[in-house]
């Protein structure tokens, strides 16, 4: 068991208050590789940007908990070598159940996300109510959410087939009475390949920025969180498909529309498929043009330089860079 204090981390309570009244989003990359954790915190040390360290379920499968804990804890001692303290938060993403959580907490999370949106109203407050009463307990701050996204999810299952938009009352009344720290809303972001559906004419429609406006108007100061935001650059779609990939179609959430949020109450914005694709695209670039090779450092250390630019272009994007 680990205390995350004890890794070097910090909760989200400081860190979203300076974004809500800086004008600027915090970045929250979720990383499923030592590679993509290295690019992460090389972006972070070039820009002295604050960060968010996504990890979910199937990440503590794939690492183990202890493994998660140690590779954030070596990243955050790479910030301290370099001569920098930057917050830096290890945020459990979709927590699915309140025993989720409470690993989580114990295994040195100092963020988690209790995930009930696919619940009744009600049976989403009390679950996340339980969760927000533990996690407060042990100074962890807790990510809920309310209305749904449609898309695929991590493990590649598909979700709802239209998002159900936050009601923002709703919203409202479900902050008040869940004591949740921040909460993730639908405004038109998605899980997977295709974040939007493109209007009759080919434009992309705007999220639905009413409804966030009128949460911020109803509860001034509490954090906005957006997930299903990757951009899904055609330039790595089309180089999956160069090299032995085949991806369809993707739709991703115009950059613009990620600046223009991060000025309003959202003061955490996912990626996580860019990140992903970006990855893809670059090893199945490097191991066409290396058929013969044996060692996976071909590929992975060739990878590391692509992502941090992926990440730092993020960071721009977000405002958030130097204020840390």
């Amino acid at each position: 068991m680990y205390n995350y204090k004890e890794l070097g981390l910090v909760n989200t309570k400081e860190m979203f208050e300076k974004a809500y009244y800086g004008g600027y989003t915090v970045p929250a990359f979720n990383f499923i590789s030592i590679e993509q954790m290295n690019a992460i915190i090389d972006a972070v040390i070039e820009t002295k940007s604050p960060v968010i360290l996504l990890a979910s379920p199937n990440l503590h499968r794939q690492l183990g908990h202890e493994m998660t804990a140690r590779v954030v804890q070596a990243g955050v001692d790479r910030i301290k070598n370099a001569g920098l303290e930057l917050p830096v938060v290890l945020h459990l993403d979709h927590g699915m159940s309140f025993e989720h959580c409470v690993t989580a907490v114990e295994n040195g999370f100092s963020s988690i996300m209790i995930d009930g949106s696919a619940l009744p109203f009600e049976e989403n407050i009390a679950l996340t109510k339980k969760t927000v009463e533990y996690a407060h307990a042990h100074d962890v701050t807790v990510e809920a959410e309310l209305g749904i996204l449609s898309g695929a999810e991590e493990d590649g299952a598909e979700g709802h087939r239209e998002s159900m938009y936050t009601d923002p009352g709703m919203a409202e009344e479900f902050i008040q009475r869940s004591g949740a720290d921040s909460l993730a809303i639908s405004i038109g972001t998605c899980h997977g390949l295709v974040k939007m559906k493109p209007n009759p004419d080919g434009t992309l429609p705007e999220l639905r920025f009413d409804i966030l406006k009128h949460i911020q108007k109803n509860v001034p100061g509490f954090p906005i969180v957006l997930h299903g935001a990757s951009n899904i650059s055609p330039e790595y779609v089309k180089m999956i498909n160069q090299h032995g990939g085949h991806i369809e179609q993707t739709v991703g959430i115009p950059d613009d529309q990620i600046r223009k949020a991060a000025k309003t109450a959202v003061c955490k914005v996912n990626i996580a498929t860019d990140g992903w694709i970006c990855a893809l695209a670059n090893t199945r670039r490097i191991l066409d043009e290396n058929p013969a090779a044996i060692d996976s450092r071909v590929f992975t250390l060739k990878t590391r330089p692509e992502m941090k630019e992926l990440y730092l272009h993020k960071i721009d994007i977000m405002g958030s860079a130097g204020k840390a």
